[in-house]
């Protein structure tokens, strides 16, 4: 074969175009990158590339190069293969596949690095109203209702602290907390909206009613003097003259109590107030309740020890009260036992009223009780029982009527009780058999001679009869 033989270049030159063809058709999907950045612009600096396929992490330069490659390739497409393609090859699927998959793998670091993921603020907002909602059971409807008819009033939330009773006790920062709750969480908001929708209208009203006074209000009815006497007619004029400054709920009646406390705290236009003595010396205890320091006052409460402390007093008060109740029984009891309940009456002895010391017997129709003096001289005579001096000198009197009752009438200042009944001053009480009459911290038994008392009333049947 001739070295001049134009068949034997020919296919030397097709098999070395061929094999340069494949060379280039192996390294064609390695060298996109680098074609397209020199294709789309001269700015994009050059970097060194291997032939080797090494999986590594790309840097954010690279990301962004990838990101440009990816819009070039899309945009321009053409142009970044032309020279690939002046060979007289066209890229196969395979290669097509690689571009294909190296394009999709850039995708995701991108989708990554531009939309972050949503998934902490939907963790923030499902632990939020959690968080809020800790203490939705405190709160009522009528306490959300109070606090917003209260805070549209007066525009403050430590006044309403101080002048709304609440169905709890709530502390300013409670009420703080609840008021921006209402107004920026929605979930709140709603369920306490829903709620104070179910109220009954007349409870509705009734909270209204109690809704504070504003200043615009307050200033209305401090115009008003002091030295006159108005009547409702005055309110219900002040009322119609200034609708939109009276809250909907207000009536002449609640404007009038309102003045009056007004009148009777001095915060009347035409009144004014004393002012503090220069020296130590104190008014009143309102002026001194002002001179206090009110942060010396404030200690921390327990309200679990004082709630337990309530309950405890309640039984104890209770179980005291039972007692006193018994005592007069187990007393009788005691007497019949040891027979001083029923003493040996004569035929002239009505009745017998009996205490720890003495004895006294009654043998006329009418008797007085109370404290002897020089003076004045009364028949039972009760500081010989004990201590009788908050008795006074004619504390009561105890009269047989003709059918047979006794009755005993209060005639000094301070009650008498009968089995544990008062009996004001100038009232009068039943005796019975074996009553405890009980005057001034001294205890009495009042006995009756039952069989004298049977005759007295059988006689008087008889009398009746003629």
């Amino acid at each position: 074969m001739q070295a001049g033989d134009p068949g034997v270049g020919a296919s030397v030159g097709a098999s070395g175009v061929q094999s340069r063809s494949e060379d280039e058709e192996s390294l064609g999907v390695k060298d996109v990158k680098r074609t397209a950045t020199q294709a789309f612009g001269v700015g994009v600096p050059k970097r060194r590339s291997s032939s080797r396929s090494i999986k590594r992490k790309k840097f954010d330069d690279e990301l962004v190069e990838s990101s440009l490659v990816k819009s070039s390739s899309r945009v321009k497409g053409p142009p970044v293969m032309e020279p690939i393609r002046c060979l007289g090859s066209e890229p196969s699927p395979i290669e097509k596949k690689r571009v294909t998959k190296s394009g999709t793998a850039l995708t995701p670091p991108l989708a990554v690095m531009l939309n972050p993921s949503p998934l902490p603020k939907r963790v923030k907002k499902t632990k939020q109203p959690l968080n809020m909602t800790k203490d939705l059971g405190r709160w009522k409807p009528t306490d959300d209702l109070l606090l917003i008819n209260a805070v549209l009033q007066t525009s403050d939330l430590t006044s309403v602290h101080l002048g709304v009773k609440f169905s709890c006790r709530f502390t300013l920062r409670e009420i703080k907390e609840r008021w921006y709750a209402l107004l920026y969480d929605p979930v709140i908001s709603k369920l306490a909206w829903q709620a104070m929708r179910q109220l009954h209208p007349e409870a509705i009203a009734a909270i209204q009613s109690k809704a504070l006074f504003s200043q615009g209000e307050q200033a209305l009815l401090a115009k008003i003097g002091s030295t006159s006497q108005p009547k409702m007619d005055v309110f219900q004029e002040v009322l119609s003259k200034h609708p939109g400054i009276f809250h909907p709920s207000r009536t002449p009646k609640s404007l009038m109590v309102h003045w009056q406390l007004l009148k009777q705290y001095y915060l009347l236009d035409d009144q004014s107030v004393q002012p503090l003595p220069k020296g130590d010396q104190v008014l009143n205890f309102s002026d001194a309740e002002q001179m206090v320091d009110d942060v010396k006052l404030k200690d921390s409460r327990d309200e679990v020890l004082e709630h337990e402390l309530m309950i405890s007093d309640r039984h104890q008060k209770r179980e005291i009260r039972q007692l006193e109740q018994e005592l007069p029984r187990w007393q009788v009891l005691v007497d019949s036992i040891t027979g001083m309940s029923m003493p040996d009456f004569d035929n002239q002895t009505l009745a017998a009223l009996r205490g720890r010391m003495v004895r006294y017997l009654m043998r006329s129709r009418e008797i007085t009780l109370g404290r002897a003096t020089k003076d004045k001289q009364i028949d039972v005579d009760l500081s010989l029982e004990g201590p009788a001096w908050k008795i006074s000198r004619k504390q009561g009197i105890i009269k047989l009527k003709n059918n047979g009752d006794f009755f005993i009438a209060n005639e000094g200042r301070r009650p008498i009780y009968i089995d544990g009944r008062p009996v004001l001053s100038g009232n009068k009480w039943k005796l019975n058999n074996n009553s405890v009459v009980e005057i001034a911290g001294l205890r009495f038994v009042f006995l009756i001679n039952l069989e004298l008392i049977s005759l007295i009333k059988a006689e008087a049947a008889k009398m009746t009869q003629q």
